[in-house]
């Protein structure tokens, strides 16, 4: 039977090695392996969730948590000129991994559109 981990999920377990930069018991933030800013960390729930589009009424409380996660990491890196969130939902949204995560980018100017 295959393994029906995701990715994240095997760097939540430990499974796999990620630079971790935070962690509580509802989220862990790790580096990206393909940064596309001097920043860029992917907020990720321990929660299962595959994508934003499938996330339930009841999971309110855990996403408002990531984007305040996100906020006090930007805030304790002194990141005052700007940072960006993003969280991609299915392909075409440009969904790589089927695990619901919030991309941290700063450290540069962003352009618009961004992609």
């Amino acid at each position: 039977m295959p393994d029906a981990k995701t990715l994240f999920e095997k760097i939540i377990a430990r499974e796999i090695p990620a630079q971790i930069e935070y962690e509580d018991e509802h989220c862990i933030a790790i580096q990206d392996l393909n940064p596309q800013a001097p920043l860029h960390l992917l907020i990720i729930p321990k929660k299962p969730i595959p994508r934003v589009g499938e996330a339930g009424d009841e999971d309110a409380p855990l996403l408002g948590h990531l984007l305040l996660v996100a906020r006090d990491i930007a805030k304790n890196r002194g990141l005052a000129k700007g940072f960006r969130i993003i969280i991609n939902n299915g392909i075409h949204g440009g969904e790589s991994v089927p695990h619901l995560h919030v991309h941290l980018l700063a450290g540069r100017q962003m352009t618009w559109p961004p992609g």
